[in-house]
């Protein structure tokens, strides 16, 4: 029976780049064997010899960049900068985890209910299989950094990169193998949900997920249903609130990058930008004659300041939302609307004012090279401005005193925060966990959590023969609750517990 196939085409020109090969259910169950069988092996192994190609990993990306950013906007239509930040993620994520994860992973010692008799470890066992559901707009961020500590954890992974942008995930398993990892550890799959999204749920012993709020939603649901773990990290429409003691050219930068990075199509970028009423027109001037400046190409040219959307589903999404909310009275300070001259999906970097709650770009994530504008009046509206939404990825909050930031911030209902800037300090801040409030997710990627979701955690608590839980010495049961009660309340005061 032939195996079917899907034709990958280039964003920046639509031409064809890549046929391949697309997975059905009994595709998918097959590499659970394989991965199954995998898992045995390699959770035997000891840590230090585990870690060895990921550690490797960090010099080898960098070293071969031009090569993985050639595909990576081959694939996604992204500047060749905002690429980059791809492979530094890569290098920095996974040296933190090979780093780290011996010292994760070891036994610790936990205090026991009776000191020197009663002896207690926590230990660390791998899930199994995970399940890695990774999206298109940062393939190679999330389809790896998500991957390398579930690995270096013990477990094998079952992956499932979005299909248009799987040539950089299947690009450093290769690399990856010829630096000492063995390839049955990592088996991937590709195909829509609708096809393989049963078979690949059914066979998982956890699920990590990256994608849309009603994709979570999903796989929450399974998940429960079969008692399972998963993190997700999902939407976002995240705010940046300019203060009013902020230097505005810094702020102006930082909304640029906040706002366009990857022509918008970034998780945690900034859709909602609130400004002191009394800032607000100084601001848009200078902001807007920023945007309207920015430099838009394809190719691998480095001033180009953004790419391509990715899909024409996305453009068709931006291109609504923009649509509507003119249509319902909005104000374009600039941009709203594709740009065919440079390439099939490309879309201006866009500025609006005067979006309200009946326009479908209020609330919903657009996911594309457009931001609000909003005025404000007192530090408590922003606030309250800011945090009024269903998600809780990221935010960014701007000001010449950072107290004053770190204290805004903490009232801020979302998962990070930045403080002059808009989202790398928390993001790449890699020992620091990263995951989303409310309706943006559940779990954390990053710090000591983005490896230990997925581990079992087990103790193990051994007694000493001469002091156990019956009464010794055929005391009764009174005088044992007495002498116990008596024993705990003086470990009370030495602190003994």
């Amino acid at each position: 029976m032939p195996v079917k196939t899907q034709e990958i085409t280039a964003p920046f020109t639509g031409d064809p780049i890549a046929e391949l090969p697309i997975s059905a259910a009994d595709d998918v169950r097959e590499a659970y064997v394989k991965a199954r069988a995998a898992q045995v092996e390699w959770a035997a192994r000891p840590v230090a010899e585990r870690v060895r190609p990921f550690l490797r990993l960090h010099d080898a990306i960098l070293d071969r960049r031009d090569e993985i950013l050639d595909i990576v906007q081959s694939e996604t239509g992204k500047a060749r900068k905002h690429a980059f930040e791809e492979v530094l993620d890569v290098a920095g994520c996974s040296l933190y985890y090979a780093r780290r994860a011996p010292g994760l992973l070891v036994p610790h010692a936990r205090s026991g209910i009776f000191p020197l008799a009663t002896r207690v470890s926590e230990l660390r066992q791998p899930k199994g299989v995970v399940a890695l559901i990774s999206p298109w707009n940062y393939p190679l961020s999330l389809g790896v950094t998500d991957a390398v500590p579930a690995l270096l954890a013990g477990n094998t992974l079952v992956h499932k990169p979005d299909t248009q942008t799987a040539m950089s995930t299947l690009w450093t398993i290769d690399l990856l193998v010829e630096l000492g990892m063995p390839r049955e550890i990592w088996q991937v799959v590709l195909g829509e949900p609708a096809d393989i999204g049963d078979a690949l749920l059914d066979g998982a012993d956890y699920v990590a997920f990256t994608g849309s709020t009603r994709g979570g939603r999903k796989i929450a649901e399974e998940a429960a249903k079969r008692l399972i773990g998963c993190s997700l990290e999902l939407g976002g429409k995240n705010p940046m609130i300019v203060l009013d003691d902020a230097d505005l050219d810094l702020a102006v930068q930082g909304a640029i990058r906040a706002c366009f990075t990857n022509a918008g199509q970034l998780c945690l970028s900034i859709e909602r930008l609130y400004v002191p009423a009394a800032l607000f027109d100084d601001f848009s001037e200078r902001f807007v004659r920023q945007v309207r400046n920015l430099k838009l190409g394809a190719g691998r040219d480095w001033s180009v300041q953004m790419g391509s959307l990715t899909s024409q589903r996305q453009l068709d999404t931006v291109t609504a939302h923009v649509d509507d909310a003119v249509g319902r009275g909005a104000t374009v300070l600039t941009g709203g609307k594709p740009r065919p001259d440079l390439g099939p999906l490309f879309y201006e970097p866009t500025v609006l004012t005067g979006v309200t709650d009946d326009m479908t770009l209020c609330r919903n994530e657009t996911f594309g090279p457009v931001v609000a504008l909003y005025p404000y009046s007192s530090e408590e509206e922003a606030l309250a401005l800011a945090n009024d939404t269903i998600y809780g990825l990221n935010a960014s909050v701007w000001t010449s005193s950072p107290p004053r930031g770190r204290a805004f911030a903490a009232r801020l209902k979302a998962g990070t925060v930045n403080i002059n800037e808009g989202y790398g300090a928390a993001y790449a801040s890699y020992d620091a966990p990263m995951g989303g409030m409310k309706a943006s997710g559940l779990g954390r990627r990053h710090g000591p959590e983005g490896l230990l979701r997925y581990t079992e955690v087990q103790t193990v608590a051994s007694q000493a023969s001469w002091l156990g839980f019956e009464p010794p010495f055929g005391m009764s049961n009174e005088a044992w609750a007495n002498v116990l009660a008596t024993t705990l309340k003086t470990m009370r005061r030495l602190r003994l517990k």
